[in-house]
């Protein structure tokens, strides 16, 4: 991975509406909450203008593919690694 700036960091957290500190937890939740707003099946309301529709898909498919790809800048840097339960020391 190359090396991130802050300006990225302020950019994914403000995508995902957090602020530090960020827990996995609020992460995965502002996830779920972002991909919901942004479902390009919500806009299906908007069939009888199709220039409109097809601005606001567009749109929406623009926002999940930065939604995704500043939730997993946040989960590389913020998050820490969680150890799962078979590598736990005996």
């Amino acid at each position: 991975m190359d090396t991130v700036n802050q300006d990225d960091l302020n950019q994914a957290l403000k995508i995902l509406g957090l602020t530090l500190p960020v827990t996995s937890e609020t992460l995965d939740r502002a996830r779920r909450v972002q991909l919901y707003t942004w479902n390009p099946a919500r806009y299906s309301n908007l069939t009888n203008n199709p220039k409109k529709y097809m601005e606001a898909y567009k749109k929406a498919e623009e926002m999940i593919k930065l939604i995704d790809a500043a939730y997993v800048l946040l989960s590389a840097l913020l998050t820490p690694n969680d150890v799962s339960s078979d590598q736990r020391p005996s």
